[in-house]
């Protein structure tokens, strides 16, 4: 939190979600709670059937439309980042595991630090002029 507190402008997270999805239930949220920490972060929620452009333009790394799928739009609305999923530190996890229940088991050890994180990443990146999509 004091890292992203630090981080000037105005930001948005979109953040297309379904309470039926494992990943959305283990990310949003730890980002809703990171969203209500800084004053110049707005979160806005919405269903697929909504965010379904957001999803298809964003995909995961084997071509699907995923939720959740978050695109952090700076002031102006321009798209300066986005997380697709799950963290990928989770993704390379899953190389390596199957199972839902194993998939559960890491969300809970790592009570959000990566999703987190990932937000953090993908602010100070677009603070620096860049763009983090992953």
């Amino acid at each position: 939190v004091a890292r992203a507190a630090a981080i000037a402008g105005q930001w948005r997270l979109l953040v297309v979600a379904v309470d039926s999805c494992s990943d959305s239930v283990s990310t949003v949220p730890w980002i809703a709670k990171l969203a209500d920490q800084l004053p110049n972060l707005e979160l806005r929620v919405v269903l697929p059937e909504v965010g379904r452009a957001v999803m298809e333009a964003h995909r995961t790394p084997d071509g699907r439309a995923a939720t959740p799928t978050v695109v952090l739009l700076d002031e102006t609305g321009a798209l300066r980042g986005c997380f697709i999923e799950r963290p990928p530190a989770l993704r390379t996890h899953l190389d390596s595991l199957s199972g839902m229940e194993r998939k559960m088991a890491w969300y809970a050890a790592d009570a959000g630090r990566q999703t987190v994180t990932e937000m953090v990443t993908m602010l100070e990146a677009a603070a620096a002029g860049g763009m983090q999509c992953r």
